[in-house]
């Protein structure tokens, strides 16, 4: 039976965030207490309080939940529960011939609706001036522990690679999928990749927003991207300049959420205003906005996702995987080369571009380094544009790397 005529086998269930959760909110936004912030005009401290502020009053006095949360409800909705875990997950059926199953991934701090952009041209490419046989049916969940898919009391162990299980039973077992495609950004490649070795056989292929090794969180320095090894001395300064922009990009929360992932969540789950100020700070550094976030990310797009966050006590829940990712390291299922046998395809983006490497350079970079063996790559491509949040920022670029990887690697092929 092809997957356009299988009926689906849940019944939807649209989300609602109660009112009472929302004036809570707007009560702790009101009684926010503000800490000095002197000497921050140039932000050399962290996020500065002002741009905070003005945020965090908007939330609290204009933004509106209830038209996010319709837009969001134009799609399905589903609440599963997957050997034990809660799990929501947005569908977006495919409109073709044979559309191909294809699950999307997001990663920290991400929320399933950072794929919003990408769901309907991949969904329906006719109507994007694609081809109907490169249709997919899009299932996009939330990262257990992440927006809908909480709360998780007996799941302290939550990491990566037993996402990539809980995928696998969930697009197998429950969606009754025979194969799928995958692919995912930032943790959620991670979560991908491993689909992409322990499922190889029963995956048509994944495409990623990056090219880690699947153990990058193991060891006793996985809080520590440079493993501990000194700048090399004699870089010429604009190198040596990037290198430590990459550490203030890329150091704090791997540290904090690594070494001291329950602390922390203390406070941001009891502020708001402190869990936003946490998240916006990433989204903030992260994305390639020439120093304005709001040319990626508009106020209403950054409290969308904030209140996916907040309205579901699930921060504390999404940082412990960075945890849990080094306390409970990956190991592999096969020792085969090379390790993810899936068919990859990968996109690369400027912003992220390694300290010294241009976009011209980027895949001859990726291809000389330990990390392209890693992959059976089929498909790769680099931008000139683009930061970390790659679907939302670039989604056409992404949907054309995306489909290229796919486009002889579908359910309607031998």
């Amino acid at each position: 039976m092809s997957h356009e005529t299988r009926p689906f086998p849940l019944e939807p269930t649209p989300i609602h965030v109660p009112d009472a959760v929302l004036a809570d909110l707007r009560q702790r936004l009101e009684l926010t207490r503000w800490p000095d912030d002197a000497g921050n005009e140039d932000s050399y401290y962290g996020l500065k309080r002002a741009t905070l502020e003005k945020l965090v009053e908007y939330w609290r006095t204009e933004y509106d939940w209830r038209k996010a949360e319709a837009a969001i409800n134009a799609y399905e909705h589903y609440r599963v529960d997957v050997d034990g875990v809660p799990i929501h997950f947005l569908r977006k059926p495919g409109v073709g011939p044979n559309p191909t199953p294809l699950i999307l991934t997001h990663g920290w701090p991400w929320t399933f609706w950072h794929w919003s952009k990408v769901i309907d041209p991949l969904a329906d490419p006719a109507a994007y001036g694609g081809e109907p046989a490169d249709a997919f049916d899009v299932i996009v969940p939330s990262f257990p522990g992440f927006g809908f898919s909480t709360p998780l009391p007996d799941n302290p162990d939550m990491n990566f690679w037993k996402v990539a299980d809980l995928w696998h039973t969930l697009m197998t077992k429950t969606l009754g999928y025979d194969r799928y495609a995958a692919a995912g950004c930032d943790v959620g490649a991670l979560v991908t990749g491993q689909l992409g070795h322990k499922y190889a056989d029963e995956l048509y292929g994944i495409h990623i927003g990056s090219g880690l090794k699947l153990d990058f969180f193991t060891g006793d320095r996985a809080w520590d991207f440079s493993g501990g090894r000194p700048i090399p001395e004699g870089l010429p300064p604009e190198l040596h300049a990037r290198v430590l922009e990459f550490d203030k990009r890329f150091a704090v929360h791997l540290a904090a959420h690594v070494l001291d992932s329950s602390t922390l969540a203390y406070g941001l789950s009891d502020s708001p205003a402190g869990m936003l100020a946490w998240i916006l700070q990433r989204w903030t550094s992260w994305s390639d906005n020439g120093g304005d976030i709001e040319t990626v990310f508009s106020k209403d797009d950054l409290l969308t996702h904030a209140t996916i966050f907040w309205a579901n006590n699930a921060i504390g829940t999404s940082i412990r995987t960075y945890a849990n990712n080094n306390r409970y390291p990956w190991t592999p299922s096969h020792d085969r080369w090379p390790v993810v046998e899936a068919p990859t395809g990968i996109t690369f983006v400027a912003y992220e571009n390694p300290p010294g490497v241009t976009t011209d350079q980027r895949v001859q970079n990726f291809l000389e380094s330990d990390r392209a063996a890693w992959y059976n790559h089929v498909n790769l491509t680099a931008h000139d544009h683009g930061g970390h949040f790659i679907p939302w920022e670039v989604p056409t670029e992404w949907v054309t790397d995306l489909r290229r990887t796919f486009h002889t690697r579908r359910a309607d092929q031998p």
